[in-house]
């Protein structure tokens, strides 16, 4: 009887799908496990390579199979695709997966830990925060606009609004408007609380890990940068320089060339688009201290005067990452442009 030695796991919330093939890549097993079937199947299978698509829970998956002594390979979802014929069923998937997993050129997902998905919970939740207190402050804004009542931008200046709507005697709002909105104050004090919380644990985290100490030597790449760095690329040896490192951030011009033509037009956008507008919002940080500053590199004021704005920051903003991926790779600080003004905190 043949030996399965290669395993596609198309994974679900409770059925998963597999499809077991031999050496040569024959088929020979190809069934629907249950969620609790899943170990015991892989248990007494022989150590294989087994296959998996990169999602939420594939990360938690991995690890147990691994830790069963298979050889585990997660690929990103995008690879997989070109493989599947025909329709999308599970059992597609997971014969496409199998068959992804042994090509030689595929690209693989580094599988992380549960303390690097723990960290990325952290980032995750922040955001979110920071995306509910938009959305309040915003609703807040309108409410009250419609009142005429009107602040300066800035979330700074929500902290009048919230004034204005805890002070009874203010006689521009109705009763019912000032219940409502009292409820939506409250809402946007316990975000900044929280989200104040969870910005002194990042903080206290970058400072004691080494390598966001480093990171955070680079102008424009403050803790969250530091930290978003550290959990989203778990394995940076994996790029072979730092130009393909700027790339999979999408942070490289999107190429378009045929019959020995090249184009290239805008940035590509792929990657993480966290990770990349942090990188631009930490270029941009530093590029307010570079006009008129007699400290500021040379090239950078001179790339100003002939670009945009927002073209010199995307250009900066590739430049960081390309050192951000020589110092994780080759040790160091970095000792190039010094910080002006405090820019190096953005």
């Amino acid at each position: 009887m043949k030996q399965i030695t290669t395993i596609g796991l198309d994974l679900a919330k409770q059925v998963f799908q597999i499809h077991g093939a031999d050496a040569e890549g024959s088929p020979i097993v190809n069934r629907k496990l249950r969620r609790a079937e899943v170990l015991r199947f892989f248990e007494k299978q022989p150590a294989c390579l087994v296959g998996i698509e990169a999602c939420g829970s594939s990360h938690y998956w991995a690890r147990e199979i691994a830790a069963l002594g298979h050889e585990v390979r997660l690929i990103p979802p995008a690879y997989v695709k070109p493989f599947v014929k025909r329709g999308k069923t599970d059992a597609a998937d997971a014969e496409a997966i199998s068959e992804a997993v042994t090509r030689k050129t595929m690209r693989f997902v580094p599988i992380k830990t549960a303390e690097q998905q723990a960290a990325a919970m952290v980032l995750k939740t922040r955001s979110l925060l920071v995306r509910q207190q938009t959305q309040a402050i915003n609703a807040l804004r309108a409410h009250l606009a419609e009142l005429g009542i009107i602040a300066a931008i800035g979330t700074t200046r929500v902290a009048g609004l919230i004034e204005i709507v805890r002070d009874a005697t203010d006689a521009r709002l109705p009763k019912a408007a000032r219940f409502a909105l009292t409820a939506v104050a409250d809402q946007i004090e316990a975000l900044i609380r929280q989200i104040g919380d969870l910005d002194r644990e990042i903080v206290a985290g970058a400072k004691r890990d080494e390598d966001m100490r480093r990171l955070a030597t680079i102008p424009g790449v403050g803790p969250i940068t530091a930290a978003s760095i550290k959990v989203l690329v778990p394995d940076p040896g994996g790029f072979k320089s730092g130009r393909h490192f700027a790339a999979w951030l999408g942070l490289t011009p999107r190429s378009h060339s045929s019959g020995g033509k090249e184009r290239l037009g805008g940035i590509s956008k792929m990657g993480n688009p966290e990770l990349r507008s942090l990188l631009v919002l930490g270029a941009s940080a530093v590029l307010r201290y570079v006009r008129g500053n007699d400290k500021a590199p040379k090239w950078l004021s001179a790339l100003l005067m002939r670009r945009p704005y927002k073209v010199v920051a995307v250009a900066l903003a590739n430049k960081m990452a390309r050192v951000i991926w020589a110092l994780l790779t080759k040790g160091g600080t970095y000792r190039g442009m010094t910080p002006v003004n405090g820019a190096a905190n953005a």
